[in-house]
């Protein structure tokens, strides 16, 4: 899985710059992001839920990889995570269903299969 390797390494290069560079449009997005996923009526896993099945929506590799990392992370099952594909899937369509297959490759790597 080489390019799930590679689009951790970006994220994190990308992450590290950004910092360095004291960038406040970036701090403040760390920030809502914080707010975003906190527990509240929703708990974290179910946040990260409803953000994989949106990453599936729009196509964005590095989100499907990272809010399925953190989904897990937060205790989503497989199942749970294949769900919320599904999900982005009927809101997409065709479309979605194309980027679906990245995030089963992630799948495949978090779990180990």
């Amino acid at each position: 899985m080489d390019k799930l390797r590679q689009i951790t390494r970006k994220r994190k290069e990308a992450h590290a710059k950004l910092t360095k560079m004291d960038s406040k449009v970036y701090r403040a997005f760390l920030e809502m992001e914080k707010a975003a996923y906190s527990d509240g009526a929703l708990s974290k896993k179910s946040k990260e839920l409803i953000a994989v099945g949106v990453s599936v929506t729009i196509d964005c590799e590095s989100c499907m990889q990272w809010h399925i990392e953190q989904a897990v992370g937060s205790g989503a099952t497989k199942e749970e995570i294949l769900e919320a594909i599904e999900v982005g899937m009927e809101m997409g369509g065709g479309p979605a269903v194309v980027s679906s297959r990245f995030a089963l490759d992630v799948i495949e790597d978090v779990f180990k299969e």
